[in-house]
């Protein structure tokens, strides 16, 4: 009712404007059978001013409804980007609990102290990317305590030495950043990486921290001949969450070399 309303009235406005000039010129013309018309110049001054209000007031009101439909659009704009980018998180790290829930399945008849340990690990890992994957920014303690969980996670559950660096550099305290970023880029060197090495794996990583940005670095090895071309859905997520939570204020680059993959992520303030 209310959206008929308005066009009625759209309709009744938009025929009272065209409907004073086009009156005025057919009994200017009809009527008074004059050859030309001055618009408003024989009548009297109360009729122009009303008239010129009149149309002074419909280009304001114009103006503001132009105005109200941008920022409709815009609002619109932003809480598809939003959504969008709730969406992306949601999808981050679903098949590495899944994939761990059946580890431990199959860890309980050989070791039953083993899975508890690795199940509270799991659950603080859940916890975080629950209830702060949600939030728009969490600190970068925060982050970094999850990627140590992570790490300290895979290497309990592995039967194998893997060497795992982790260095810290963290200048600016109070820097925020929006959560799971990074653990996609660790989850990868693990995946293609540590997960298709008998020996020799490593895994190094870096975080560096300061006032005008964050720069995070993977170097890990893999086997050549389990190597595949896809790089799957979770870097394409990430690139796409890039580039709506940091546009123009990324830099993500990809090198392999040797058997050597390296990561770099620069995140500008």
């Amino acid at each position: 009712m209310f959206k008929r309303n308005n066009w009625l009235l759209i309709k009744i406005i938009v025929l009272i404007t065209i409907a004073i000039p086009l009156g005025i010129a057919i009994y200017e013309f009809l009527i008074l059978g004059k050859n030309s018309v001055v618009f408003l110049a024989d009548y009297p001054a109360a009729v122009g001013i009303i008239v010129i209000v009149y149309y002074v007031l419909l280009l304001i009101a114009g103006f503001g409804w132009i105005v109200l439909q941008l920022k409709s659009l815009w609002t619109l704009k932003n809480e598809r980007s939003k959504n969008e980018l709730l969406h992306l998180q949601s999808q981050v790290n679903p098949h590495f609990f899944f994939n761990m829930l059946n580890n431990l399945y199959g860890m309980l008849d050989k070791d039953a102290e083993k899975p508890k340990a690795l199940i509270l690990k799991l659950s603080d890992l859940m916890r975080y990317s629950i209830y702060e994957g949600e939030k728009d920014l969490v600190s970068i303690d925060e982050e970094v305590a999850y990627l140590k969980n992570y790490i300290e996670l895979h290497q309990m559950r592995y039967h194998k030495i893997i060497d795992v660096q982790f260095k810290i550099d963290i200048v600016n305290k109070e820097a925020k950043i929006m959560p799971l970023l990074f653990i996609i880029l660790l989850e990868n060197a693990f995946k293609h990486g540590v997960e298709n090495l008998r020996e020799g794996a490593y895994i190094y990583v870096s975080l560096n921290v300061r006032p005008t940005g964050s720069e995070f670095k993977i170097v890990n090895n893999f086997d050549s001949s389990e190597r595949t071309q896809d790089k799957g859905i979770g870097l394409k997520n990430l690139r796409r969450r890039l580039e709506l939570a940091y546009p123009r204020k990324h830099t993500l680059i990809f090198t392999e070399e040797n058997s050597v993959f390296k990561v770099y992520l620069q995140l500008l303030e």
